[in-house]
């Protein structure tokens, strides 16, 4: 598989079976803190993230950061000049969000396999809510993590306001958004932002480990579950039963239903 940036870089990784059906992403600035907000990286994730969501080969992404930073989020020296996205007076800045950083939530929503965040340093502000677009998240112990964008007098801009509640609460969300503190990895934890903390040294191997547990069950059954479970946030009981029945008969006359 050819890399499309080397903003970010893809290596495939064996499962138990001996398959390269493990996609490992590596955010590859950390001259900027891995910042998300230049167009280059922008069009990486999102050409990236298309071409593993178009392999039927790759079951499970593991995402990451070169360095010692997950995601800074926004390049602050592209904001501090008004250059790249920032550039531009009130209605270039609202269409420059549509064209540019919205385009990652969207990029990593259509993603149709799972997807595990490996947080290896601080996330922060959009870094921060990559962190909950992606399904699972395993935190290194030297991990931190901000919604800061309140200390910049500006709000999430990328859609924080809909995935940090969707992942750890309204509660914790605001207290997150309206203090702009930063959160060691414990906190994180408690809240339900990640779904563990591990030793840095044991991160990705603990990353790659959850994949390839994930990675021994049907490629297509992981596919189902994942729209599944997304497509039930919005839905009531009914509907929610509706879409499983459909997807049940279906999956009992394929050849990945086992006895």
């Amino acid at each position: 598989m050819t890399d499309h940036s080397a903003h970010l870089t893809l290596e495939l990784c064996k499962d138990d079976s001996g398959a390269e059906s493990i996609a490992l992403l590596t955010l590859n600035r950390p001259d900027i803190k891995n910042a998300i907000s230049d167009g280059e990286v922008i069009d990486a994730i999102e050409q990236t993230l298309a071409q593993v969501n178009d392999r039927q080969d790759i079951k499970v992404a593991v995402f990451t950061g070169a360095g010692k930073v997950f995601s800074g989020g926004g390049n602050i020296k592209a904001m501090q000049q008004r250059s790249g996205m920032f550039a531009g007076d009130a209605q270039q800045l609202t269409a420059n969000y549509k064209a540019f950083i919205q385009r990652i939530p969207l990029a990593f929503a259509q993603l149709e396999i799972p997807i595990i965040a490996a947080v290896n340093g601080p996330a922060v502000g959009a870094g921060n809510d990559m962190v909950c677009m992606c399904d699972v998240a395993i935190a290194s112990e030297q991990a931190t993590f901000a919604e800061s964008f309140i200390k910049l007098g500006i709000i999430p801009g990328d859609g924080g306001a809909w995935l940090l509640p969707r992942r750890i609460g309204m509660q914790h969300a605001l207290e997150m958004a309206l203090t702009g503190r930063t959160f060691s990895a414990d906190e994180a934890l408690r809240m339900g932002l990640v779904s563990r903390v591990v030793p840095h040294a044991q991160l990705l191997g603990s990353a790659l480990g959850l994949a390839r547990q994930m990675a021994t069950n049907d490629a297509r059954c992981l596919r189902e579950i994942k729209r599944l479970f997304n497509a039930a946030r919005s839905q009531t009981l009914e509907q929610a039963l509706d879409d499983a029945a459909q997807i049940q008969g279906q999956l009992h006359h394929a050849p990945g239903f086992k006895l």
